[in-house]
């Protein structure tokens, strides 16, 4: 497989810069080799008296539920997806701490030599962050195929849905998201240079009839597109959130889904509240605030962006006031 030697180099070149882990793609075919010649013993052994055609097809395939594969290549597969997916969302979240520091934080960071000054640091770790969830996306597809092929099934592609339910999905991320978004900001701002634009150019904000939405085309006809249109109010989202599921809402409308007030918050919403769109349960409390996608949007549709602020700053307002008369005929006992 050419892939598996250009992703075990891409490993070794990142070692000294992310340090972060890759799947043990040797590994997984060995587990898929040792499925076949398994199943090619049992078969030699067995009474031989089918026709030989069917025969043949049975030599290079194993059952749909096969104790090899079941036992230890899926669940190995998933703890790879998990390990690595963990690692990137961390190192993706204090990158963009960095850039979104401000106030007495962002001079505390400055005065511990975290912070760069030039962006130039940031720039080249978002650079190798994207690249290398794009280049994790490739390895699961690209083993997951093999197992079909090996199994004349579909049962790979089965495991990829239910590696979405899991949140193992790299490119489900919205972490990936926020990076993405943190590139096109970049771009449109005084931090220009040629090393973002020469690798994210194919990385856009498009809105077409009024719906926006966040596309990005990388290598091996990667292509995300993330649409930015809450299904709730049918608006651009605004004071974007990510749910634990992936899915972004406004925050106001994430709040009204769960049934909570935006005093409370989303981490105080039933753990049995579902997502508006997949109806998966207990999505509430690991949501995510879009910060840079929130700025990217706020600088493309700034009209928008002021009346929707108007509107949401009333709202607010409104339920805030309502929550403290609520908060002190309590406490007065009325």
């Amino acid at each position: 497989m050419k892939f598996c030697k250009k992703y075990e180099e891409y490993l070794r070149g990142q070692e000294k810069k992310l340090k972060l882990p890759g799947f043990q793609f040797k590994r997984l075919k060995k587990i898929l080799k040792n499925c076949s010649r398994d199943f090619q013993s049992q078969h030699r052994h067995g009474d031989g008296d089918g026709d030989g055609d069917c025969s043949s097809v049975a030599v290079q395939s194993c059952p749909d539920h096969c104790s090899v594969c079941d036992g230890t290549f899926f669940p190995f597969l998933l703890k790879e997806m998990s390990g690595i997916v963990g690692c990137f969302n961390q190192r993706a979240q204090e990158l963009l701490e960095l850039h979104l520091a401000s106030g007495f934080r962002k001079y505390l960071l400055w005065f511990k030599g975290k912070l760069e000054s030039d962006h130039s640091v940031l720039i080249q770790e978002g650079n190798e962050l994207v690249n290398y969830a794009m280049m994790n996306a490739i390895a699961v597809r690209k083993i997951l195929k093999k197992y079909d092929k090996i199994h004349y099934s579909k049962q790979g592609q089965t495991f990829k849905s239910k590696a979405q339910s899991y949140h193992v999905e790299i490119l489900q991320s919205p972490w990936l998201s926020e990076l993405i978004a943190f590139h096109i900001n970049l771009k449109e701002t005084k931090h220009k240079s040629e090393r973002i634009s020469s690798a994210f150019e194919k990385c856009s904000l498009a809105i077409t009839d009024g719906s926006p939405s966040l596309t990005c085309e990388l290598f091996d006809s990667v292509k995300l597109d993330i649409d930015l249109t809450c299904s709730i109010c049918l608006e651009t989202v605004f004071d974007p959130v990510s749910l634990a599921c992936g899915h972004i809402f406004c925050y106001m409308c994430a709040c009204s889904a769960a049934s909570v007030t935006i005093v409370n918050g989303l981490k105080s919403a039933n753990p049995k509240a579902k997502c508006p769109l997949c109806r998966e349960a207990g999505v509430y409390e690991g949501a995510i605030h879009l910060e840079e996608l929130s700025i990217l949007l706020h600088r493309s549709c700034p009209e928008y962006w002021e009346k929707r602020l108007q509107t949401e700053r009333a709202e607010r307002v409104q339920q805030a006031k309502e929550h403290w008369e609520s908060m002190s005929r309590a406490f007065m006992g009325v």
